[in-house]
């Protein structure tokens, strides 16, 4: 009995010695509770300061950070929609598609009418056009028209969107130049589909694939190529009468035969995307 007495008189002096020390939780550690606040003092302005500094300095987790902490102390605040566009592009920087789609759904849904609205939707066709590009596709060439399509629809609709609801926006030459590059791409796509489906000889599918490219991608790079698979699937498939109508239309389009890849555009809109200062 003495020995616990003991051991609890001692026990309330330790922490009468101790009142300043941190709280421990039961593994040791400190207490979160009695964590301060790391943005203790700061106004909107200050947040809004230093998130921008971050996102300039490329520092883009840290923008993201200061722009939620930002957006969930003064939803409201003078600075409340320029915050959420700013971190949806943060994201996007951040490698962080899905997050970014979703911050500018929220813009657009919540600020339909601010002047900013038409870079949403641009920003929109960013995050799908550069979608699933990896850091060899940023370094190295690759062929771009054989990844999955899905996300260059979504882009081309994106900016399609973007050019019918602000025909006037600075974006707008920018976002024509892309779905250009888009159209030839899903174009293209089909067209590797064509011929993977020729060197398996399944001569049906092969014609399909190539007649979509010809209805739905017309006067893009594809075209001629499509139009000698149909040549060469209708004649596999016994087809003379098709396979001259194809050849017709190829000699008729192409007098000069294949025509030779021609890289002028390309260079033009890359001129043009640097003209404008766009980001890629």
């Amino acid at each position: 009995m003495r020995l616990l007495l003991v051991k609890t008189l001692f026990i309330v002096s330790l922490a009468g010695i101790l009142p300043g020390c941190e709280t421990l939780n039961m593994f040791g550690g400190k207490d979160n509770s009695a964590k301060e606040d790391e943005y203790v003092g700061w106004d909107d302005a200050r947040f809004h300061q230093e998130a921008k500094a971050a996102l300039e300095d490329k520092n883009y987790q840290k923008a993201i950070k200061l722009y939620e902490a930002l957006e969930a102390r003064y939803p409201f605040g003078d600075y409340a929609a320029q915050t959420q566009l700013n971190v949806a592009y943060a994201y996007y920087k951040n490698d962080d598609p899905e997050a970014a789609l979703a911050a500018t759904d929220r813009f657009i849904k919540v600020h339909p009418r601010n002047p900013n609205v038409d870079y949403a939707y641009y920003l929109k066709g960013l995050i799908n056009y550069n979608r699933g590009i990896g850091f060899i596709d940023r370094f190295l060439p690759t062929d771009s028209s054989q990844r999955d399509p899905g996300n260059a629809k979504d882009a081309y609709d994106n900016f399609q969107e973007l050019i019918q609801r602000f025909p006037q926006s600075k974006y707008v030459p920018d976002a024509r130049l892309r779905m250009v590059a888009l159209r030839n791409n899903m174009a293209m796509y089909e067209l590797h589909v064509a011929d993977f489906y020729m060197r398996r000889k399944a001569y049906v599918a092969a014609v399909s694939r190539a007649n979509n490219i010809i209805k739905e991608y017309d006067r893009t790079p594809a075209v001629p190529h499509a139009l000698q698979i149909m040549q060469e699937g209708y004649r596999k498939l016994g087809m003379e009468n098709l396979a001259a109508d194809a050849e017709r239309v190829f000699n008729l389009n192409y007098p000069s035969g294949m025509p030779v890849a021609d890289y002028k555009d390309l260079t033009i809109m890359e001129e043009a995307w640097n003209a404008l200062g766009m980001d890629k």
